[in-house]
């Protein structure tokens, strides 16, 4: 509840849970507290499967009560990368999830959803206001420029943040490329690495999964004599597990926003939603 209690805060609107249980065959119960002609339903859908029938029933529960709107604010939006079908029969799950959002919702507001092959998050969720925000401003904010550091995309999908933090700061930049073998076995490779010797690095990147990514970023740019490194990303999805192993290997700091809740969140994203709520509207 912080997260959304930071956003009706600065909305001066209540913050209301809503109460959900499990039978005992695990289908969900959801109950609305209160009726609303707006109702804002604010989730971040880090684990999905289960909160995204649930934030449909509420959906539903709120109409019920007689809301006129229901606005999805889902700071961490998933089911986004797997765009198309890589292997025969693959479910295009971006397609089914961005569909079934536009079907019980009549806007989205999310926060650097992980899009590869589209121009625009309303390709994905068709037929309502689809926002995307960028957190770019957030994490730039945590950097001093003043120790010089040079700002690292771990590979080519990284270059967006890479370039809207290292720009307006007036710092330098690299881009790795990455060979992925599977979930957990990737290669990277750095041009120019040595540029970062005696310099702090700092990691940049829309979200960390299990982190093996950053890790052999981080392994390159310790041999290359980086004078530290850390990892800042927009969401962070990392299990405790990951985040030791990450720090072992060498990752000093790792922040993220608060679009999922966890110990990483130095980045708070209600400014960055109520502003984009009011401009469009939806308040």
């Amino acid at each position: 509840m912080g997260a959304a209690k930071r956003l009706g805060a600065l909305l001066d609107l209540p913050v209301l849970q809503v109460a959900t249980r499990r039978f005992p065959d695990r289908e969900s119960l959801v109950r609305m507290p209160a009726p609303a002609r707006t109702a804002i339903l604010y989730r971040s859908l880090d684990d999905p499967d289960g909160k995204i029938v649930e934030l449909l029933l509420a959906a539903s529960a709120a109409r019920d009560l007689g809301a006129e709107r229901v606005v999805l604010v889902a700071p961490y939006l998933a089911y986004m990368r797997q765009d198309m079908a890589f292997h025969p029969g693959e479910a295009v799950s971006q397609r089914v999830i961005g569909r079934l959002i536009a079907d019980h919702f009549d806007a989205l507001l999310t926060i650097d959803p992980h899009l590869h092959r589209i121009a625009s998050l309303g390709e994905a969720v068709p037929g309502i206001p689809a926002i995307s925000l960028s957190a770019a401003p957030l994490l730039a904010s945590l950097i001093d420029p003043a120790g010089h550091p040079v700002i690292i995309g771990p590979d080519g999908e990284s270059r967006q943040w890479t370039q809207s933090i290292a720009a307006p700061l007036g710092l330098d930049m690299l881009v790795a490329s990455k060979e992925r073998s599977g979930d957990r076995d990737v290669r990277l490779t750095l041009p120019e690495v040595e540029r970062v010797r005696g310099r702090p690095a700092i990691l940049v990147d829309d979200m960390i999964s299990s982190g093996r990514t950053l890790i052999e970023a981080a392994r390159l740019l310790r041999a290359a004599g980086a004078a530290s490194v850390e990892a800042h990303v927009t969401h962070c999805l990392a299990r405790p597990d990951d985040l030791a192993l990450m720090q072992a290997e060498g990752i000093g700091r790792i922040s993220s926003s608060d679009s999922v809740e966890g110990p990483t969140n130095r980045a708070y994203a209600a400014p960055l939603l109520a502003s984009c709520l009011k401009e469009a509207g939806l308040v």
